[in-house]
């Protein structure tokens, strides 16, 4: 009950009061980031129902070794196209995840944000269907050319102080960046995933 109770009222503050109580931070790499992934993948591969899982993927800077990143764990859940979406949403909630974002594609969660502000262990769960997987060619870019991932370090660093308590502005500003090393990659990795 303390968990629903806490949710709501999570739900229930403004996005500027959010971004004030999760400011955008970010930290050198933690080998441990890895072992986090991968016990959180274990977990939902025991809650959700294995036929249905195409992949679970770590994505983000935390999966890219040796440039600083948002301690956060960034999670891409594909599902088969034909699978029943709202089981997996609940079991996913059911998992102690946060609804953050729905729409007919696309469903984001997190875990790990608490009205104290951020817990040890934080995670941002993307759950999508097979094949909307972008992420998976920018981060497979990063890890093969360390002098872009270094820049797209650089890049973050210039916008952490100026965009601490505005995660859209933050990422907008990263954007252009991270579409073109996307596209690249893309190119690169055609048929990878």
């Amino acid at each position: 009950m303390k968990q629903i109770n806490e949710n709501e009222q999570l739900y229930s503050k403004t996005l500027e009061e959010l971004w004030e109580l999760f400011p955008i931070i970010l930290t050198a790499h933690q080998a441990y980031w890895a072992d986090w992934f991968d016990e959180e993948r274990q977990n939902l591969e025991h809650r959700l129902p294995a036929d249905e899982i195409v992949r679970i993927s770590h994505i983000g800077s935390t999966a890219v070794e040796g440039i600083w990143a948002k301690p956060i764990i960034d999670i891409l859940l594909e599902v088969e196209v034909n699978c029943k979406i709202s089981e997996i949403k609940k079991n996913i909630l059911d998992a102690g995840y946060l609804l953050m974002s729905e729409t007919e594609k696309r469903i984001s969660f997190n875990k790990g944000y608490t009205l104290h502000g951020f817990a040890e262990r934080v995670f941002h769960l993307h759950l999508r269907f097979e094949g909307d997987n972008e992420e998976l060619y920018f981060r497979d870019y990063l890890k093969t050319h360390f002098d872009v991932a270094r820049e797209y370090e650089r890049l973050k660093l210039s916008l952490c102080k100026s965009y601490r308590h505005d995660r859209d502005g933050y990422t907008d500003k990263k954007t252009c960046f991270v579409m073109k090393y996307t596209e690249i990659g893309k190119s690169i990795y055609k048929g990878r995933y």
